[in-house]
């Protein structure tokens, strides 16, 4: 692994690693709230072993810049900029939750930006149901803006009604990876979201829960690894 490298796009720096042999296929990969590209240490060695390997930290989160006005778009922007500006265009996109959704609009936004996606454990872009409520802010430092978590409870509550629509012009093959029993999230709404996509598939990794990379890295890399290669 690199050491921790950043690019500048828009007025904001974005910190990343990166993992694998340059001129490989290029593969980005988007963390969850909270989180940040350190988050792909446990599997990155082996996506690295067919792809070059990018893990960012999305606008709020590590290393990047807190700035405070945050939503999935914004973020969406961030995967935008960060392909563009390290020319890696067309990529495989891998998110988790935030990073999933926010990798969703980009596929729907450029598909010509998008080889292959992958959706781990993803929100769907339906109005949360019940709605979500902001938790008290813990105390003492936290490794992200608050402010994100609260830019994602409303926008979870209440998603711009385009992005449900937008999901029908993803041309990228798409594998939605759902964590089954133990998930906070629908399991319902993620295979609908699955037989939305044009190219769309879906696989469960029963009992994994919304972490399904960090607690199922075998399977999880099976089922992306064959994914990925075609």
């Amino acid at each position: 692994m690199s050491d921790v490298r950043t690019v500048r796009i828009d007025g904001r720096e974005l910190a990343y690693r990166t993992w694998g042999e340059a001129g490989a296929p290029p593969l980005v990969l988007a963390h969850c709230l909270g989180e940040d590209g350190e988050d792909w240490r446990g599997v990155a060695g082996r996506l690295a072993t067919t792809h070059q390997v990018f893990a960012p930290d999305l606008s709020g989160h590590g290393a990047s810049t807190f700035h405070g006005s945050y939503s999935f778009e914004g973020w969406r922007d961030d995967l935008a900029g960060f392909v563009a500006a390290l020319d890696l265009a067309p990529v495989a996109l891998v998110g988790h939750s935030l990073g999933a959704l926010a990798a969703l609009l980009l596929a729907a936004d450029a598909p010509e930006t998008v080889s292959r996606l992958v959706l781990e454990e993803s929100p769907s872009p339906l109005p949360a149901d019940p709605p979500q409520q902001v938790p008290q802010k813990p105390s003492g430092p936290l490794p992200f803006d608050w402010r994100a978590k609260e830019a994602v409870v409303a926008e979870r509550n209440a998603p711009d009604p385009r992005w449900w629509d937008a999901v029908k012009g993803v041309t990228a093959p798409t594998l939605v990876i759902a964590g089954g029993e133990g998930s906070h999230l629908p399991q319902d709404r993620m295979a609908e979201l699955a037989a939305r996509i044009p190219d769309g598939r879906l696989a469960t990794v029963e009992g994994a829960g919304h972490l399904v990379h960090e607690e199922r890295p075998g399977e999880y890399l099976d089922l992306v690894c064959a994914f990925l290669t075609g």
